[in-house]
This record gives structure tokens, C-alpha cells and sequence, in this order.
């Protein structure tokens, strides 16, 4: 008997054991009502007509094309060189477009429930509009790794921040998952910046609308939600939250969608470690928050807002304007 015979004979005699050991045909028949059961509660067809839903592998595959694409030197293949990086930019995005064209084809067939309309056409319009902008999502990308590179003492090159610095994987999921949320794809949109999101620990809705220029430093726990808009040369560092204050509901208690819940960052402002903005709130051009700081009014231009001297567990936060720090201590007699 040949080594592979008695590998095949070996595998065979251990998938007899599993399938006797775990029951496998009582197992995928409880699995299989639990879908049904699922499918019927959200309306689903339960038959075998419903379409496959997005693969968030391939949707993975795409990013690294598209981060290619993009940046051929840095983010290609590592065989690319600037006499074949054209022929190299053609070929992949040819094969990124396609297959984004298809993963957004499955999209909007769920989304419309049912193939009624032209979904493959729709999704090549989305596609080609898509296409269109990537050069502008070069170069905002561009305008992001020079705000790192300007703002970073230790970054040796534009070329370490590119290789290096998660807030550039980050970026590079973000701004094309933005240009898909708004031309009508959200949920492959939404699956680019979850994949960012488990590579980073940077969390940024594809819906928050980021200017320019934008810089996260470091980045671990940072949270951007989906209604927030920041503006041009906004700099912000680790666990940083741009959230939501409160979830208003509908007359049935189920959550109101859509409503913009996220603050707004004017152009300048300068976030530290740790801090937490809630609420539609806007923070002023110009205005520098400190670290740990919780926020959850309107901040005027130009302020600076630290967290407050605390003693003995009482903490006052002051709103002063730019350049003044006012730290006033807890008192036993207030």
C-alpha cells in the first residue's frame, strides 16, 4: 500500500468516526430549521431562489487590488516598477472593477428583494461612477499621508507612513468605501471598513464624510460614526469617539435610521487621547480637545478644552479660549 493510499484510507476511517460521533445529519437538519425559522421571521424565500449575498473574502480580495492600484510602488504586488506600472495599474484594476461589479450586483439584489430589475446594469453604472473618482481618492489619500508625514516627528518618510501606519490601511478602506456608500452600495461599502476595522482597531463608518489632510495618530480604539463630518486638516489620536448621544425611536420602539446623530469637526481641531464627543454637536474650527475629555455641547472656535484638576473624585470642566488653560479644583465646602 502506497503512502497516499493509506492517507486516503486513514481520512476515510476518521470522517466515519466524526460523521457516527457527532450525529452530523441530526446536526445540519436542526441547523437547517433554525434558518428556515430565521428566513421566515425577516420574510425571507426559503426555497432555493435567493441569490448569494456578498463574500466579504472576495470583498477583501478587491481591497488589496484596489489599494494596488492605487499605490503600485507601495501597496502592489512587490514586482511592480515604474516601466510596468501602468500595464500593472490596467490589470488590476480591471479585475478589482469586475469583481466589485459583481459583489455590488449581489447587493442590489437583496436589496430590491427580488432580480425584477437589471441589477447587473445598475451595478456596472455604480461601478463606473466609482471608477471615475478614484484618482480624486488618490489624491485625498496623498493629502492624508502628508498630514501624518507634517505631523509626526517620528515618521522617517512618506514612504514608512505608507508601508507602516495602520491609519493609512484605514484610509485606504474609508475613502473608497465612502464613494461606494454614497453611490448607492452601503453594504459592500460596509464590509471594505469592517475589514479595516479587524486589521486596525480603527472603526470608521463608511457614511462619516472626512475632509483632507486628516490624520489619525497611532489610532487603536478610535470610533467615527456614520453621520459625522469632519473637515480639513483634522488631526485626532488613539481611542478617540465621535458617537452618538441617544437612539430616538419610532411610535413602535424600534430605533429611527438615517437621522444625523454624529458631531461635527470644523477644519483644524486638533483631538487628543481618549476623548469622547457625543451627540449632533459641532466643534469650531480651530479648537484644540484635550485627552479623556467628554463632550457633549457645542465647543466655539478656537477654544481649548482640558479635563479639569480633580481631587478627590469631583472633576470641572472649563471652555476657555484658545491659549488659556483654567484648571479649577474640586472643593470639600462647593
Amino acid at each position: 500500500m502506497t503512502d497516499d493510499q493509506a492517507m486516503t484510507s486513514d481520512e476515510a476511517e476518521a470522517g466515519a468516526i466524526g460523521a457516527a460521533s457527532w450525529n452530523l445529519d441530526a446536526l445540519a437538519s436542526g441547523l437547517q430549521a433554525a434558518r428556515d425559522d430565521w428566513r421566515r421571521s425577516r420574510q425571507r424565500d426559503v426555497g432555493n431562489g435567493e441569490a448569494p449575498f456578498p463574500s466579504r473574502r472576495v470583498v477583501a480580495a478587491i481591497r488589496d487590488d484596489l489599494a494596488g492600484a492605487l499605490f503600485p510602488l507601495r501597496l502592489g504586488t512587490g514586482g511592480v516598477r515604474p516601466d510596468n506600472e501602468s500595464a500593472y495599474v490596467r490589470e488590476t484594476l480591471d479585475r478589482a472593477l469586475t469583481g466589485l461589479a459583481e459583489q455590488v450586483r449581489l447587493e442590489l439584489i437583496h436589496q430590491r428583494r427580488g432580480v425584477g430589475n437589471d441589477a447587473g446594469a445598475a451595478a456596472r453604472a455604480i461601478v463606473a461612477a466609482f471608477a471615475q473618482r478614484l484618482p480624486g481618492i488618490r489624491r485625498l489619500i496623498d493629502s492624508d499621508v502628508t498630514a501624518a508625514y507634517v505631523g509626526d516627528p517620528a515618521a522617517r518618510s512618506v514612504d514608512e507612513i505608507l508601508l507602516c501606519y495602520p491609519f493609512v490601511t484605514a484610509m485606504v478602506c474609508h475613502r473608497p468605501a465612502h464613494a461606494l456608500y454614497e453611490l448607492g452600495a452601503p453594504l459592500v461599502a460596509r464590509m471594505l471598513a469592517e475589514i479595516a476595522h479587524s486589521e486596525t482597531a480603527i472603526d470608521i463608518h463608511p457614511g462619516a464624510r472626512i475632509g483632507g489632510s486628516f490624520f489619525i495618530d497611532h489610532g487603536s480604539g478610535v470610533v467615527i460614526g456614520e453621520t459625522a463630518i469632519i473637515g480639513e486638516r483634522v488631526r485626532i489620536y488613539q481611542a478617540v469617539t465621535l458617537g452618538a448621544r441617544s437612539f430616538p425611536t419610532d411610535e413602535d420602539g424600534a430605533l429611527t435610521k438615517g437621522i444625523a446623530r454624529h458631531p461635527i469637526v470644523e477644519d483644524d481641531v486638533v483631538i487628543y487621547a481618549g476623548a469622547t464627543i457625543l451627540g449632533r454637536v459641532t466643534i469650531g474650527a480651530g479648537s484644540v480637545i484635550g485627552g479623556n475629555v467628554w463632550l457633549t455641547q457645542d465647543v466655539p472656535p478656537r477654544s481649548v478644552i482640558h479635563q479639569a484638576f480633580a481631587e478627590r473624585e469631583k472633576v470641572k470642566t472649563c471652555i476657555v479660549p484658545a491659549g488659556h488653560v483654567v484648571s479649577e479644583p474640586a472643593r470639600d465646602d462647593a
